[in-house]
């Protein structure tokens, strides 16, 4: 719902990025409309590494939208963590910008935004949106398993406890 509403608000959206983008904060991140990030900045889904969960449909087909199924899969399969210049590249970012300008540069982006066709922002937006949330496939089977597993447990319990988890594939 977090998302949703963020996807779906009438005006522009600016994420500043500094350090980590993972998990929720990589959703986050996404649900904006743009973003700007630090050159030394990260991004990922380390999940396959971390608690063992898994992604909605809806915010697995909002990220892949926004990235690419390619680096989608690099991110979940891999749980690799992707450097800016690369997402960049790849017009995930609008731009990077030193720690010490990224408010600048993101109000900069402000004044622009601002300045133009506000029922049109919203149209394109709000349409774009809708169109990334059609058709997506019934996963709750999916869902199901992956957070009733004893890999899920295992997961959130060597995390809560600060070690690596130990996967048995059930």
């Amino acid at each position: 719902a977090i998302f949703h509403s963020l996807q779906h608000l009438p005006i522009p959206t600016i994420a500043l990025i500094e350090g980590l983008a993972v998990g929720s904060g990589l959703l986050i991140a996404t649900a904006c409309d743009f973003r700007i990030a630090t050159p030394d900045a990260r991004f990922g889904i380390p999940v396959a590494r971390t608690l063992g969960n898994c992604l909605s449909p809806s915010n697995l087909s909002w990220i892949a939208a926004h990235l690419g199924v390619p680096m989608v899969k690099r991110m979940l399969l891999t749980a690799e963590l992707i450097k800016a210049p690369e997402l960049l590249s790849n017009s995930y970012l609008y731009s990077t910008a030193l720690p010490q300008d990224i408010q600048r540069d993101a109000e900069a982006l402000a004044i622009k935004l601002a300045a133009l066709a506000p029922i049109t922002q919203k149209a394109s937006k709000v349409t774009l949106a809708r169109l990334m949330e059609s058709n997506l496939p019934d996963c709750t089977e999916l869902m199901r398993e992956t957070y009733n597993s004893a890999d899920f447990k295992e997961g959130v319990n060597a995390f809560l406890e600060g070690r690596s988890p130990k996967w048995i594939g059930k």
